[in-house]
């Protein structure tokens, strides 16, 4: 019994360490800050947040329209300009790092970036008459939150999640993951709040963000003008790649328009 009773608090002892290590470094988990790429030449920005200075690049300066890009985890996101000068052709097209990745200056967590989001928005709404938010995976949160606090013309969401919690409490099933979290990105519950158009695309061999984790988020949406498209073939990281998601999201920022057409 004593050897039993051992073998059960050594077993506790490693879980909650475990636990421990998971709550204590869960932002590394998270985040995977990239640089920048030192070939890339565009137009650069600075955006300044209350003194910490976000850097990035515009590409087709000077069109009425604006896309403002929120990429994912440790994307390169200068790594698709071809696809945002096609699709995007008669808008502008704003690459900003997260705060800790590339050259923008601090420390990533979802307070900072829902923060930077909102400065993006401003600075960029100075130059626009209207800005089209378009996240990618983890960025889907933070276009997703910018979306039910300014007023965009459209939202983009490529493979989003209903919270980082939920898709977290998935890969690690034995932790109570969701009560751990400092950084939820809970997007489902700002879904409720935006009423514009918005595509949200999947891919059908996702194994970063599951399906289930899309379909969830997409059922909040219940005001917005939504459009959804799985792109067959596509996976997490490729999907980009697929004529068929070029030519949905051209659609989609080509004929859906706002209110009252579709109401």
């Amino acid at each position: 019994m004593q050897e039993i009773a051992y073998i059960a608090l050594l077993l506790l002892g490693i879980y909650l360490l475990l636990a421990a290590f998971l709550y204590l470094f869960q932002r590394k988990l998270i985040y995977f800050p990239v640089a920048v790429d030192p070939a890339f030449d565009a137009q650069a920005v600075v955006v300044d947040n209350h003194g910490l200075q976000l850097h990035g690049w515009v590409l087709n300066p000077g069109k009425d329209k604006a896309v403002v890009y929120f990429g994912g985890n440790s994307e390169l996101i200068t790594h698709r300009r071809g696809f945002f000068e096609d699709v995007f052709r008669d808008y502008s097209v704003y690459l900003i790092d997260y705060r800790g990745y590339g050259n923008s200056e601090g420390n990533p967590s979802e307070a900072g970036l829902f923060s930077d989001a909102l400065a993006i928005f401003d600075f960029v709404s100075t130059a626009h008459n209207s800005i089209t938010a378009y996240g990618r995976s983890l960025g889907s949160g933070v276009a997703v939150y910018l979306a039910a606090n300014r007023r965009l013309e459209k939202l983009i969401l490529l493979t989003p999640y209903d919270s980082v919690a939920e898709v977290a409490q998935k890969i690690y099933p034995w932790f109570p993951v969701r009560y751990l979290i400092k950084d939820s990105f809970d997007s489902a519950a700002l879904a409720g709040d935006i009423e514009i158009p918005v595509l949200i695309t999947s891919a059908e061999f996702d194994r970063e963000i599951r399906l289930p984790h899309t379909l969830a988020l997409k059922r909040h949406f219940s005001r917005a003008l939504l459009d959804y498209q799985m792109i067959a073939g596509a996976a997490h990281n490729n999907i980009v790649d697929f004529p068929d998601y070029r030519d949905t999201v051209r659609a989609f920022v080509i004929e859906r328009q706002a209110k009252p057409d579709d109401s």
